[in-house]
Formats: structure tokens, C-alpha cells, sequence
């Protein structure tokens, strides 16, 4: 019996005979119990499920002689007829080869005509989605006001593609992927009576592989059948769908469990040379590590291990990883499925996977120090090197907040005193930086009134200033791009004496561009654009704003004007020497409070 004839004596014939879509079947049979059919339905579902065929069942249920019955009766001349083709009132249409704008037109022409064999006109039209817009606009006429003798049945396995407008004309309904228990047990049924004898195990894999669609399921059983000789076994049914046998997942489960990348290689050869395709052993691997996730996190759930004979050597293999990397390797895999649908070496792309998931490690922050030592964990190496350098940053992030706290107060004669107290207080601290050569010097702020400073904020020579500011940002960008940065967030606000005081609203601005290599291309870049010497100085926006608003400049408002004494430098300590070797002396400002 040939795969056509199989699968055509199998079809169902009535509702009842619909396997997995019992709410859909109920649904219809009410509407027709109830003379409450729709004039257009939509039925939408994965492939296989029967869609095209519960249409047929429908426009036989309307249309019977003896009806509209619930069920037909498969034996008047209207049902044979339409089981058959022969009725022409009964049309079906597939829209993948009949998509233009003519054919609709043709159907749109057509229903206006009173049918002549039967009580109902039925347009079948199976993937809906294929057609264009222009049929679909030709369509949408049609649905909106339809003859009454005239049912419109839509089937498509992509709704999303279909025009809004014609979705919401039509009753719709969700067919879904039959169950496993459904599937077998109509396989069970198809094999005693067809007399062929079939494993329990090989039923359940067809019914996996066949992924909810009834009809893929009874194609594999014809084909498995006539491989077997009128019988179907496990190994059987693997072999013919280019499967994977349990102890081929068990040997390359156990070599990806112990990262032997040395033993896959033998295995997907051994693979290849059995005439396995690469993407049917990806996908079943996928499936294989998947049963293993939910066993792992689900243990009294009964997870589906149609692949598996020896329950209890799976659930020692389940044991055996954790679930995050049971997570890591399945996204691995599948993104190197994805890759596989366009490669030209399918087979390398699959080798290249499992070298791949042998190198995960159990966790993403880090491995243990065994695993690092695999020698093909070359990943789990790197991970444990990033552990290892993230705990020395942390040590060291917690020794700089404990020796900040613990400073002791600088003597205050290498600053000036009571200015310098009063420095502190304004929360103004050297910036220590550990300069090209190993010398050690201090930036240290001597305090300046800012009463000059305000006298001279509207003077002629704090304007040109201003004015040329765009252009002294300019020459430092390209000079350096990281100062300019930093100098962006301050404003030029007053000259005096040669001093040029530009304002920061960030304090971190602020003394980043106060440190002396800084300070000196900025000088530099002053120079150059005003044609004599200028020095930079700086302050707080808050500071200079508060100094304006009282109108002049107190002690209290004193800021601090930065000059380099390399010899008051004390030595630095250890720490800050391994923070900058860590972080790099740009990104490395020392704070203490006085």
C-alpha cells in the first residue's frame, strides 16, 4: 500500500474521527445542530493538523442529503461526491500556485450563481496566506456581504500575514499540535488494522518526530513499515528517519560530560559514515538534552524519553550536569542549528558545536580550579582567569575604602595652615598621580580669594575669552580627545593676571583636568590660540555661583588654584601603585580628607 493510499484511508471522514481538535469539532457541530453557520471561517494551525480536512468534513456535514447533520453520513451521493471531488460546488483552491488578483475575481464572479448539486456553495481556499494584496482586496468584497448559499473556509499555517480587514470577518478557529498519547494511539490503531506489528518504543518515536502533525506521523509509519517488511522496531524507525540510536546519545552525552573533545571526533564520524545527516543529528541531540533539563528540573514530572530505553542510565547522565550548563550548551546548540540551514559544511558546523559545549563550564562567573585544568576546557580557563582577577579588584576596591578612612590628617604646614583646613573642609584633596618615569608628584590647590575673579567676570578679557572658547576646545580635541572631554564641562568665567578660571559642575571633571599633564596641553593649546603665555585655574560651579549671588568674594569662598610640587610628594603607597598597574594612571584619583 503506497504512502498515498495509507495516509487516504486514514483520513478522517467525520468529525468524530478528528484526532487532537475536540473543542473545534464541537464548536461546528453546534453551529450546525443550531442552523448557526458562519458564512466564512479561518482555520489556522501548525501543518498536519487537519485543517483541510475538517473543512471537507464541514462542507460534507452542510451539504448532506440527510442534513445539515452533525455528523455525514458518507453514503449519499452528495458525500461520496464531495469525498471524492467530483461535486462542483465544492471547490478548493490552493492559494500557494492560484494567488493573483484574476483568480479571486474568478471566484468573486461566480458565487453570485445559486449552487446546482448541493444545498451549500463551499470555497476551500488552503494557504490563505499566499495570496497578494490585490487578491485580498478583491477578496475582502465578497466576505463583507456574501450570498447566503455561499461558505468561505480559509486555511493557513501563518495568520500574522493575513489582512486584519479579513481576519475580523471570519469566525476563527486555532487547530493544535496533537498530543503524543493521540498520536500513538491512532498509530496503534492503524498498525492492528493494517496487521503490522509495532513496537511500543517505535510508536512513540514516530509520534516525537512527527512534532504534533497527525499526517507527518502516518507518512513515517508507512515508511518505517516498509522498511521493516510489515514490521516497525525502534532501531527500525531510527535508522529510516536518519535518527540516532540511545547509545550514540549516551556515548556523546558521556564525551561532552567529561570535555573529551578527543572522543566526539570518532563519534560524528562513525555518524557520517552511517549515513546521518548533520542537522537530523543536531536537532535530535537538541531534543536529547532538552529530556535531560527536564529531568533535572523536574524530576516528578515524567519527562518524555521516547529516545531513551534505559531510564535509569538517563537519570545518572541527568545527574551529571548542572542545569545551567545543561541551559548554556542547548543555546549553543541551537544557534549553531541556525547557522546549519546556509552552511555549505553542515558536518563541520556540527563538530564545531560539540567542541563547543565539551568547554562550557557550570557556571558563568567562574569554574572550579579542576576544570580549568581540563586541557580542552581552553573556555572554562578564561572563565576562572576573569574569577580570579574580579576577586583581586574586589580586594583591592576594599583596602583603598579602609585605608581612606584611615589616614591620618596631614600636617598642614606643606599647604599653608589654617587655608589649607579650610580647603579640606570646602571638600577640595590632592590628586595623586603616579607620572611616566616612576617620579611621584602632588597636585596641591593653594587657596585664592574669588573677589579679583568677580571684579574682572565682565572685563574685555574674560569676552575674548569666551569667545574663542569654541576654538580652544577644538585644538585641544584634536590634541587629545580624552581632555577635551573632561574640559567640556567646564565654562570659561573670569581672567585675571594672566589666569584663565574656568568652572566644572562635576567634580570628577574637574580634577581630572587639574592633573599636571592635563593642565599643561591645555595651557599649551591657551597659549596658542591667545598668543601669550595663560595659566588655567578652576572652581565649582556651585562655589563661583554662590560667590556671585553675595557679590564678593569672602575667605569662606576661597578656591583653590592647583600648582605641581614634585618634592612635598610623599612616597606613594603600595596600593595605589597596583591600582594604577590594574586600571591605568588616567583612571586612578586618590582622595584624602584633611
Amino acid at each position: 500500500m503506497t504512502h498515498i493510499a495509507l495516509y487516504r484511508a486514514w483520513r478522517p471522514q467525520t468529525f468524530r474521527d478528528m484526532v487532537g481538535q475536540q473543542h473545534i469539532v464541537q464548536t461546528l457541530q453546534n453551529a450546525i445542530k443550531e442552523d448557526r453557520v458562519s458564512h466564512a471561517y479561518l482555520f489556522n494551525g501548525p501543518r498536519g493538523t487537519g485543517k483541510t480536512t475538517t473543512a471537507k468534513v464541514l462542507a460534507k456535514a452542510v451539504n448532506c442529503e440527510s442534513g445539515p447533520a452533525v455528523e455525514p453520513c458518507n453514503e449519499c451521493d452528495a458525500c461520496r461526491g464531495i469525498t471524492a471531488g467530483h461535486i462542483m460546488d465544492v471547490v478548493e483552491i490552493d492559494a500557494a500556485s492560484n494567488r493573483g488578483i484574476d483568480e479571486i475575481r474568478d471566484i468573486r464572479d461566480k458565487v453570485r450563481y445559486a449552487p446546482s448539486e448541493v444545498r451549500y456553495k463551499v470555497y476551500i481556499i488552503d494557504e490563505v496566506h499566499m495570496l497578494t494584496s490585490e487578491a485580498f482586496n478583491a477578496l475582502l468584497k465578497t466576505l463583507e456581504e456574501p450570498p447566503a448559499h455561499v461558505i468561505f473556509i480559509l486555511a493557513t499555517t501563518e495568520p500574522h500575514k493575513l489582512p486584519a480587514t479579513i481576519i475580523s470577518r471570519c469566525q476563527r478557529f486555532d487547530f493544535r499540535q496533537v498530543s503524543l498519547a493521540e498520536q500513538s494511539e491512532r498509530l496503534h490503531e492503524i498498525c492492528k488494522e493494517e496487521g503490522i506489528a509495532a513496537e511500543d518504543d517505535a510508536i512513540a518515536y514516530i509520534a516525537r518526530l512527527s512534532e504534533g502533525g497527525m499526517r507527518d506521523a502516518i507518512s513515517l509509519l508507512e515508511q518505517v513499515a516498509a522498511f521493516g517488511g510489515g514490521s516497525i522496531t525502534l532501531d527500525g524507525a531510527v535508522d529510516v528517519t536518519g535518527g540516532m540510536a540511545a547509545d550514540q546519545f549516551y556515548e556523546l552525552a558521556e564525551a561532552v560530560r567529561d570535555r573529551d573533545v578527543g572522543a566526539v571526533m570518532p563519534l560524528v564520524e562513525s555518524l557520517t559514515q552511517a549515513g546521518k545527516s548533520a542537522d537530523k543529528c543536531m536537532e535530535n541531540l537538541i531534543y536529547y538534552f532538552r529530556d535531560l533539563l527536564v529531568l533535572k528540573l523536574a524530576p516528578q514530572g515524567g519527562a518524555a524519553t521516547e529516545r531513551v530505553v534505559d531510564a535509569d542510565r538517563f537519570r545518572a547522565m541527568a545527574d551529571a550536569f548542572t542545569p545551567d550548563r545543561l541551559f548554556r550548551m542547548i543555546d549553543t546548540l541551537n544557534s549553531y542549528q541556525s547557522e546549519m540551514k546556509h552552511a555549505a559544511q553542515s558536518q563541520t558546523l556540527f563538530e564545531v558545536a560539540l567542541m563547543k559545549i565539551c568547554t562550557i563550564g557550570d557556571s558563568r562567573e567562574g569554574t572550579s580550579a579542576g576544570d580549568a585544568a581540563q586541557p580542552s576546557g581552553g573556555a572554562a580557563s578564561s572563565s576562572a582567569e576573569v574569577g580570579r582577577l574580579r576577586q583581586q579588584v574586589e580586594q583591592l576596591e576594599r583596602k583603598l575604602e579602609q585605608l581612606l578612612q584611615n589616614v591620618p590628617a596631614a600636617g598642614g604646614g606643606a599647604v599653608g595652615g589654617g587655608a589649607a583646613a579650610r580647603a579640606g573642609a570646602n571638600g577640595n584633596r590632592p590628586a595623586f598621580n603616579n607620572r611616566s618615569g616612576g617620579s611621584n608628584s602632588v597636585s596641591v590647590r593653594t587657596p585664592v580669594k574669588l573677589g579679583p575673579y568677580l571684579s574682572a567676570a565682565s572685563s574685555s578679557e574674560t569676552g575674548q575669552v569666551r569667545m574663542k572658547w569654541s576654538e580652544l576646545l577644538q585644538r585641544v580635541k584634536e590634541t587629545k580627545i580624552t581632555v577635551h572631554a573632561w574640559l567640556m564641562d567646564g565654562e570659561p568665567v573670569s581672567v585675571v593676571d594672566g589666569t584663565v578660571l574656568v568652572a566644572f559642575k562635576n567634580t570628577m571633571h574637574r580634577e581630572t583636568t587639574e592633573k599636571p599633564t592635563h593642565k599643561e596641553i591645555i595651557e599649551r593649546v591657551l597659549q596658542s590660540v591667545f598668543g601669550e603665555p595663560l595659566q588655567l585655574a578652576t572652581v565649582m560651579i556651585k562655589e563661583w555661583q554662590s560667590a556671585t549671588d553675595n557679590g564678593s568674594g569672602t575667605p569662606d569662598e576661597a578656591f583653590e588654584l592647583q600648582s605641581d610640587m614634585p618634592d612635598a610628594a610623599p612616597a606613594q603607597p603600595k596600593w595605589v601603585e597596583e591600582a594604577v598597574k590594574l586600571f591605568g594612571e588616567e583612571l586612578v584619583v586618590v582622595k584624602e580628607d584633611f
